[in-house]
């Protein structure tokens, strides 16, 4: 069970971002997933710096210097340029940028983790991705992956260098990228899906009653809540798939974790299966 870290930026006053993120690794947690472009929406200032919140500085304030033996994972595509606009990274220079941002606010040497996050509608990746390529060869990165793709985006990739996790939108009730889900565990690629809890309901979260009854029952009958069955059932989708699950709240946070020693039995898999399958017809 990993963490993901956008959620923090919500909060205008950063110790409670730091107190999770420290609990999230005393839990165990050693993988943390965050981006360049998460940081305080609005303009929403941190308390007593007057200065824009980012996930990354958070990470860095809270946990650095790093234990050897976490994972930090980051983004680049969407989010500030060079000319300090907000839009998409596509050229080496505006990739660059960001790869350096993420080392200056993470305050690192190198990222041992950097997926490339695809906006919606684009085809070719192959010149952004040989991009960063350049710098994994560089030493700036360690490992490269992929967020928000499709299989021939992934096929595309790895004919440039070797991608170990792709991150997409997936839940027991958003099966998009079931396809990508099997390839990836062919391919012995880690498959890192978002919105895991929320679904459809992306940064709103699960919507009343979206959880199903079967859902309910079987949480019912282990003694945990309907959000950590829906972590349960994504990690029972083959030992290849990780989940980041984001929250601001210690207790939620205890609970996530908790989700990740949650054994689903091949009935209550079948009941969730079958309920989701009748409602999308």
């Amino acid at each position: 069970m990993g963490f993901g870290s956008m959620r923090l930026t919500v909060d205008p006053d950063p110790a409670r971002a730091i107190r999770t993120l420290r609990t999230a690794v005393e839990l165990g947690v050693n993988h943390i997933d965050t981006a360049a472009f998460y940081f305080s929406p609005g303009g929403v200032l941190d308390v007593g710096t007057g200065a824009t919140r980012y996930a990354t500085e958070l990470i860095r304030r809270a946990l650095s210097p790093y234990d050897e033996r976490l994972l930090i994972a980051t983004k680049v595509g969407p989010g500030i340029l060079p000319s300090g606009e907000w839009g998409e990274a596509r050229t080496p220079a505006e990739l660059r940028y960001q790869v350096e941002e993420n080392l200056r606010r993470l305050g690192v040497e190198r990222l041992e983790l950097v997926n490339l996050r695809v906006f919606r509608g684009a085809d070719s990746i192959g010149e952004r991705f040989a991009a960063l390529e350049a710098m994994r060869e560089e030493g700036l990165i360690g490992h490269l992956g992929l967020s928000a793709v499709r299989p021939g985006q992934l096929a595309e990739a790895e004919a440039i260098a070797p991608v170990v996790c792709v991150q997409n939108s997936f839940a027991l009730d958003n099966r998009r990228s079931h396809e990508l889900v099997g390839i990836c565990g062919e391919r012995g690629i880690a498959f890192v899906p978002f919105f895991a809890i929320a679904g459809d309901g992306r940064e709103g979260g699960p919507g009343a009653g979206q959880a199903g009854a079967a859902v309910a029952e079987v949480a019912r009958r282990h003694g945990v809540t309907g959000h950590q069955v829906r972590l349960a059932w994504t990690l029972h989708q083959g030992a290849h798939v990780l989940a980041i699950p984001g929250t601001g709240s210690v207790a939620h946070l205890r609970e996530n974790v908790a989700a990740g020693a949650i054994t689903l039995s091949a009935d209550d898999l079948a009941a969730i299966d079958g309920e989701e399958s009748m409602r999308r017809g």
